[in-house]
């Protein structure tokens, strides 16, 4: 048996697993084609007193975010630059967070792995007046919270620091349903 055909097999298999880059791995399929609610931005409980955890995070000047300190109800959003449904959520977490001002604190927290490189010219193209642009280029909160990967994802927890409600996949969050949703969340807890 020759062996070129035996290293032309190993070759290709090799390179099959090149296909993306090794630090993003992708949603399985599997989880995609059963979570067709979650990709819609189906409302989910099942997670409730789920405590917001205590980690530490930082923008692009090295400002600290601890969200284990936060003193009142929180809207945590983790998203990334390369999602195109979070893309098109940041201005209407922006607008919700104005909306919302004084009541609930909307925190996004970037998954993207290359940080700053990425998250500050977002930001600028895209005008945000109230969000701050957090990082988490280990995504230390996605692999908490969505272990499949799956963003956006976006969770309020009430000001005890227990989870209420997430919505996984893209939401209209520029909605006045949206509002009413954070409110009557809250109210009923």
């Amino acid at each position: 048996m020759s062996r070129s055909p035996l290293i032309l097999a190993v070759s290709l298999l090799m390179l099959a697993g090149c296909d993306r880059a090794a630090e993003a791995p992708a949603q399985p399929v599997e989880a995609a084609a059963t979570d067709a609610a979650a990709a819609a931005g189906a409302v989910d409980r099942k997670f409730a007193g789920t405590p917001l955890p205590d980690l530490q995070f930082a923008d692009p000047a090295g400002k600290s975010l601890d969200l284990g300190a936060q003193d009142g109800p929180v809207l945590l959003n983790l998203w990334a630059t390369w999602c195109a449904p979070c893309v098109k959520e940041m201005p209407q977490l922006d607008a919700l967070a104005g909306t919302l001002e004084g009541e609930v604190r909307v925190i996004t927290v970037s998954q993207d792995m290359r940080g700053p490189e990425v998250v500050t010219p977002f930001f600028a193209r895209t005008g945000l007046k109230r969000l701050e642009p957090w990082l988490d280029p280990d995504t230390r909160l996605a692999a908490q919270f969505t272990p499949e990967g799956v963003l956006p994802l976006t969770i309020l927890f009430d000001a005890s620091g227990t989870e209420v409600l997430r919505v996984t996949g893209g939401y209209d969050w520029g909605s006045p349903e949206a509002a009413a949703l954070v409110r009557n969340s809250l109210a009923a807890k």
